[in-house]
């Protein structure tokens, strides 16, 4: 469930040298029988020094939550949450109320998917290599593999040509 957060973290990164991951079983029993965790922490360490933490659970109370922040020596950027609507309620005994966020991705990427799909029908009529491509794809299931070594062997696991 984090292959996407390891693609998008390359991005950051640039090449990522180690990944150290950690997980458990706290919601689910169904998935703790398949063998499976259901909340993970993962650390990506970059060429240069530079890190990213990715937290991740099969179960969200408040609804589809997936965010982004990064902080630098100038500053910090965020990406929140997408809401249904930006109305907020404040009164006497809750202030900022606000509906649960998106509860299901296609909710939240509908527009992403079009573009995606306008970007590779015009790739082929075009010729041209599709961004991203295999290489993006292979290189963030090498992120997904040294992640799921570090969580059973309890070791940052090296990587190598991500």
């Amino acid at each position: 469930m984090t292959i996407h957060d390891f693609d998008m973290a390359r991005f950051f990164l640039s090449e990522v040298v180690e990944v150290t991951a950690t997980g458990a079983n706290l919601v689910s029993d169904e998935i703790a029988t398949a063998g499976d965790i259901d909340g993970a922490v993962v650390v990506l360490r970059g060429v240069n020094g530079t890190l990213a933490s990715i937290t991740n659970s099969r179960r969200c109370a408040f609804g589809y939550d997936q965010r982004l922040e990064a902080f630098g020596e100038r500053g910090m950027l965020a990406a929140a949450n997408q809401l249904p609507t930006s109305v907020r309620f404040s009164g006497a005994e809750q202030t900022e109320v606000a509906a649960p966020y998106h509860n299901f991705f296609l909710d939240r990427y509908t527009p992403a998917y079009r573009a995606e799909m306008d970007h590779f029908v015009t790739s082929v009529e075009t010729g041209a290599a599709p961004s991203p491509g295999f290489a993006d794809g292979r290189a963030a299931l090498v992120l997904a593999d040294a992640a799921n070594e570090s969580l059973r062997t309890s070791a940052t696991v090296k990587v190598a040509g991500a």
